[in-house]
C-alpha cells in the first residue's frame, strides 16, 4: 500500500513522490509491484474515483535509485511536461554517494554512451562512435565522510544509466553499485543515488496568471546510517 507520506508535492495537475531504492516506476516483466498502480490505487480510494485513475509517467529513474520522480494527473499536464522534457525545461539534481574523491573536484563531464541491452549495461567512450548518444552533466563535492565522497550531479541530459556510467568512467563508482565498478553491494540491493530535487514551471497557468516555479527537495533514506549522516552535514 503506498504511504501519502511519500508526497512531496499535489495540485490538481501533478504529483511528486519519493521513490524508495529497489521500486519500479512502471510495470516491468518482473510482475514486481510498481510505485506507478500503487498511486493509482492510492487515488482511486482516497479521492473515491469511479473508473480507471488516469496517471502519466513523466520520467523514470533506475530500479536501485532512490528520489523524486513526477507523474501527471492530467493528459494536458503529461502532454506538456513531455513536450519540456525535449526541451530540456525541467532541472534535475542527484546526489551521489562515491567510493572516491572526483579530480578536479567540481567540473563538468562529456562522454558518449552506448547502451548494451544484453547487459543492460551503458559503455561510455572519450568520443562518439557508431550508436552512441552524448551524455553531459556537472557535479561538485559537497562533503565527504572518512571512507565516501558526496557528489551532487546536475543531469543536462537522460541517458540510459548516464550518471552511473560517466562517475565510473572517472574513478568515482556510486557506493553499492556493483554493475559499475562498487566494491560491495548495499544492504538493501540499492545504490547510493538519490534523485534530489527537480525543478520546472508548472506545465498549467490559469488565465492570466503567470506559471509557477516548482521546485521540490526529497530527503534522503533514512534506513540508511551514511545517507542520513550527508544530509546533517549539509543542513
Amino acid at each position: 500500500m503506498f504511504d501519502p507520506q511519500r508526497i512531496l508535492y499535489e495540485d490538481n495537475h501533478l504529483l511528486i513522490v519519493n521513490k524508495c531504492a529497489g521500486e519500479l516506476v512502471q510495470p516491468d516483466p518482473s510482475g514486481d509491484p510498481a510505485l506507478e498502480d500503487q498511486i493509482k490505487e492510492f487515488i482511486r480510494r482516497r479521492d473515491a474515483k469511479p473508473g480507471r485513475v488516469f496517471l502519466g509517467v513523466v520520467h523514470r529513474i533506475d530500479r536501485p535509485v532512490s528520489g523524486a520522480v513526477v507523474f501527471a494527473k492530467t493528459s494536458k499536464a503529461l502532454t506538456r511536461l513531455n513536450e519540456m522534457i525535449k526541451n530540456r525545461e525541467i532541472s534535475k539534481w542527484y546526489w551521489a554517494i562515491t567510493e572516491a574523491r572526483p579530480h578536479p573536484e567540481e567540473g563538468s563531464l562529456v562522454h558518449h554512451l552506448v547502451r548494451d541491452g544484453k547487459t543492460n549495461k551503458s559503455k561510455v567512450y572519450d568520443k562518439a562512435v557508431t550508436g552512441s548518444k552524448e551524455a553531459r552533466l556537472n557535479y561538485r563535492l559537497l562533503a565527504e565522510s572518512s571512507r565516501y565522497f558526496l557528489l551532487e550531479v546536475e543531469l543536462l541530459t537522460g541517458r540510459h544509466h548516464q550518471i552511473r556510467a560517466q562517475l565510473s568512467k572517472i574513478g568515482c563508482p556510486i557506493r553499492g553499485d556493483l554493475k559499475y565498478g562498487a566494491s560491495r553491494s548495499n544492504r538493501d540491493g540499492g545504490i547510493s543515488l538519490h534523485s534530489r530535487r527537480v525543478e520546472f514551471l508548472h506545465p498549467v497557468a490559469a488565465v492570466g496568471s503567470p506559471r509557477q516555479l516548482i521546485s521540490v527537495t526529497a530527503p534522503v533514506p533514512q534506513d540508511d546510517n551514511l545517507w542520513r549522516y550527508f544530509e546533517e552535514t549539509m543542513q
